[in-house]
């Protein structure tokens, strides 16, 4: 015969040994949750936002103008031709008589300055060599974009599945109190119901504010991975061509492990000189992009210098003349000519055109300066970011994460022994939800820094400086995000 008391014991040890099986459960970091074949993956994420940019479409129409304004301005301007009748007397508009009278037809043509067409052209031919590197920069960094929004995603994704699991722990844990309480052998108090019930509502509240960062990353994600298009009309209409969910967005439950371009550098414990660095992003395409604006800056000062040559001009026009009143034949006349200007006031225009076109030269060169600065900035902020994530996973994986675990065993096995606090138990969990939270925010954050470094080294997947060795095959697009050769 089983007394009252013995069935509250009984039903507090059975609450306690479905609490240790759920601790057991819930303490893996990785989830078992089970991928849709609609769930989309960080790769598919990067390459459909590059795909469907229309920054690269806008981009390649930019070349294209410049290069056949490059072909158009290599051209002699259109001769011009004039017909005169020339010396008519208005006393009786009689063609024959005066002999000055003349039908005339001109043509003239000129001859810019120097080699200033020639020189124009390839100015704008230089000018649409940067719009390739341009290119690879815009896709390399919009990899770096939507990578690291996808990862943001994924973080509170998981951060969300994690609580959802923890969530069902406490409401147990809610459960085995008031079990607990209600025995007259439970050490459980009302206050630690009351606490539990706290817990369980800070939860919700963790996920509604997850919830909300969801919402936002969703939005920025889904700009990226929207396709719009414009008609061919006269009037350019905005419709939309894909299908793609601006909210909701599942995604793949796995982290990518993204390989680092010059893994061996990166990872060493001794650092680059600067100008060692600085040979790795001379090759960078933001930097070469800049390169070909140096030089068709360059090119303008050689325009500048052609103010000075005078400008040459042909005419020749040919008159007819009718006969005289007495029926006498009259010549035609021919007329030709040559004009040319004469730059000897040089100080005003020509002299101050070829300074603003040394001085547009050099501020060019300043940005090329500024860039290289920033990736090298860069790379020390991140390569130090790294190295110092690096040393607190392999804490939180070595020491941290079993030690909470093993402080939330123990704390569980006292109070299940009648020998701890259920307030001690609520704080176990907790800190164990939050270290695990935490060791996703680190290997999260690992792979948003690891994005960053491959963007800076991405001039090393194609060193050839000619826009032709700049086509942006599959393997280069992806490069950034796989780390592969």
């Amino acid at each position: 015969m089983i007394k009252p008391n013995d069935n509250s014991k009984l039903a507090l040890k059975f609450g306690a040994g479905i609490l240790a099986i759920s601790v057991l459960s819930v303490s893996a970091t990785q989830l078992a949750a089970m991928d849709t074949p609609s769930s989309l993956s960080f790769e598919q994420a990067v390459k459909r936002a590059q795909k469907n940019d229309p920054w690269l479409t806008g981009n390649i129409h930019q070349q294209s103008a410049i290069e056949s304004m490059s072909r158009a301005v290599n051209t002699l301007p259109d001769p011009k031709v004039s017909i005169t009748l020339a010396n008519l007397p208005v006393n009786g508009f009689d063609f024959g008589q005066e002999g000055m009278t003349q039908t005339k037809v001109g043509f003239a043509q000129m001859f810019p300055r120097g080699d200033s067409l020639a020189i124009k052209s390839q100015q704008l031919k230089i000018q649409s060599e940067a719009f390739p590197y341009q290119r690879k920069d815009r896709e390399s960094k919009v990899a770096v974009t939507v990578g690291s929004l996808w990862l943001d995603a994924y973080r509170v994704q998981q951060s969300i599945a994690l609580i959802e699991k923890n969530r069902s722990l406490f409401l147990q844990l809610v459960d085995v109190a008031k079990v607990s309480y209600s025995s007259a052998l439970g050490k459980t108090r009302q206050q630690d119901i009351v606490r539990a019930q706290l817990e369980l509502t800070r939860l919700e509240d963790r996920l509604n504010l997850l919830a909300q960062q969801q919402n936002r990353y969703e939005g920025m994600l889904s700009q990226w991975l929207t396709k719009l298009s414009s008609s061919n009309s006269d009037v350019d209409n905005t419709f939309l061509t894909s299908n793609f969910a601006l909210h909701n967005i599942v995604l793949k439950q796995k982290l990518p492990d993204i390989e680092l371009l010059n893994k061996a550098e990166v990872l060493k414990e001794s650092w680059l000189k600067p100008m060692a660095l600085v040979q790795y992003f001379t090759n960078h395409p933001a930097v070469l992009a800049i390169e070909k604006q140096i030089l068709a800056t360059k090119t303008g000062i050689n325009l500048a210098k052609q103010k000075y040559k005078p400008e040459w001009g042909v005419n020749a026009s040919y008159g007819y003349r009718g006969d005289d009143a007495m029926g006498s034949s009259r010549a035609d006349l021919f007329s030709v000519g040559v004009t040319f200007d004469v730059p000897i006031f040089t100080e005003n225009r020509q002299d101050n055109e070829l300074k603003s076109a040394i001085s547009a030269t050099e501020a060019v060169k300043t940005e090329r300066i500024l860039l290289i600065r920033q990736l090298l900035g860069t790379y020390s902020s991140a390569k130090g970011r790294l190295l110092r994530l690096k040393e607190r996973q392999k804490l939180y994986s070595s020491r941290l994460l079993p030690q909470i675990h093993d402080q939330a065993e123990a704390s569980l096995s006292a109070y299940t022994n009648d020998d701890g606090d259920f307030s001690e138990v609520v704080r176990s969990r907790i800190a164990v939800l939050n270290t695990e939270i935490d060791q996703l925010i680190l290997n999260v954050e690992e792979q948003k820094i690891r994005l960053e470094l491959n963007y800076l080294f991405i001039g090393s997947l194609n060193t050839a400086n000619t826009p032709n060795n700049m086509n942006l095959n599959n393997s280069t697009q992806t490069a950034i995000v796989s780390g592969n050769k």
